[in-house]
């Protein structure tokens, strides 16, 4: 592996930005402050921010590359290489596949989960971000429990989330272009999709049992479990007795404050801030945010809202970029649990993002090194000529 060196730029470093240079040596930070040496490749960051690379902890664009199209499907290893591509491109070095694992045919369906979760364990070594497996379990789907239990046991899973669209699914029924929506991504005839969901409903009193065991065998694989758009303060305690630190997407003010009086977690979609509002007519995150009642933003459904959420944040004067960036990095290091990435210092994993940010709301992604490697680079002048190497002295015969 090639050390790098970061010649200049504006670091955050804990609270601060400081001007400083950075040795990059095998997958780590070697030096702050550091002098060039003879490391050969040399990158010039002056004028640039030298910022700890994005970790998305719940991102589903790829979804979008596996079926662009309702009823289109193209090969799971290629879309999991340009998600790859994407994410690295909008500065992503660490990148959770939420992919749910549903009651429903198609896309969402325990097949399609198991082939993604083989296709990621294959491919990993080819991927520029370090790819990760975050299980979105929809809690109706009780045929899949022995097998989820298995994968948790084996260590395949690395979040484990609880989602109930059910409610959503049955009220939406009522809805022409949301059920034709859903249909589609099944595969299925409007008949059958009928049959399905009332066989499905139907087992709801088993759901709580099959919900408590599942938690149970993610508690003693430790792997961490999060609970997706809690209602209520209750909803949420209840998530907490059984484990799950993390609220993802809390629904209301009034559940993110129980969440965040016991130390939970909270998570809020990017694209949220970037839009300026929940598409949902939900919570509005930044309104979170500025109440102290975020600590992670995640892609969602769009890669590069991370990046430009942060610069938003800090334009709009909720928080500075200092602050607002732990939201993309450190944030959800901390709360996945991966203690060596989301801030720069010495003997830290080398995830590194160089930004122009030039213009306030569009920081434009100059290079991105992950894990130690330089994977992305879009200005090809900012490499710094080889350094010289002494030439060893000619002994006479």
């Amino acid at each position: 592996m090639t050390d790098i060196f970061l010649e200049g730029g504006r670091a955050l470093i804990g609270a601060e930005l400081v001007e400083t240079s950075l040795a990059v040596a095998g997958q780590d930070i070697a030096a702050m402050d550091a002098s060039r040496g003879r490391t050969r490749l040399a990158i010039d960051a002056r004028n640039l921010l030298v910022l700890p690379g994005i970790v998305d902890l719940h991102g589903d664009a790829f979804e979008r590359q596996m079926m662009p199209r309702a009823g289109v499907d193209f090969p799971i290893d290629v879309a999991l290489a340009d998600s790859d591509r994407q994410a690295i491109s909008n500065g992503i070095t660490t990148v959770f596949h939420a992919t749910t694992c549903s009651w429903e045919p198609g896309l969402r369906s325990s097949d399609n989960a198991r082939g993604l979760m083989e296709a990621i364990e294959r491919q990993r070594p080819q991927f520029a971000a370090d790819t990760r497996f975050h299980l979105r379990h929809e809690t109706y789907n009780l045929d899949a429990e022995a097998e989820i239990s298995q994968w948790l046991t084996e260590g395949r899973v690395d979040l484990f989330a609880f989602n109930d669209h059910m409610d959503g699914t049955v009220a939406d029924m009522a809805k022409p272009r949301k059920r034709n929506r859903m249909v589609e991504r099944t595969g299925l005839s409007s008949e059958e999709f009928d049959r399905l969901v009332e066989r499905v409903v139907s087992r709801a009193d088993e759901v709580p049992a099959s919900v408590a065991r599942l938690a149970a065998a993610a508690r003693a694989a430790e792997v961490r479990m999060l609970s997706h758009d809690d209602a209520t303060p209750a909803m949420r305690r209840e998530f907490r007795v059984l484990g799950a630190e993390i609220a993802e997407f809390p629904v209301n003010e009034e559940t993110a404050r129980a969440a965040a009086s016991h130390g939970d977690a909270i998570v809020y979609g990017a694209p949220n801030v970037v839009r300026g509002g929940s598409h949902t007519g939900w919570t509005k995150a930044s309104d979170m945010i500025a109440k102290g009642l975020c600590s992670v933003l995640a892609s969602d459904y769009y890669y590069p809202a991370q990046l430009l959420a942060a610069f938003r944040l800090a334009a709009d004067g909720v928080l500075p970029l200092t602050e607002a960036w732990n939201l993309v990095s450190a944030g959800p290091a901390r709360a996945t649990g991966l203690a060596d990435r989301g801030v720069l210092a010495e003997g830290r994993r080398a995830d590194i993002l160089l930004v122009d940010d030039s213009m306030k709301l569009r920081p434009r992604l100059i290079a991105v090194i992950s894990g130690g490697k330089l994977v992305h680079l879009t200005d090809a002048t900012r490499l710094l000529a080889a350094a010289s190497t002494p030439r060893e002295a000619v002994v006479a015969a």
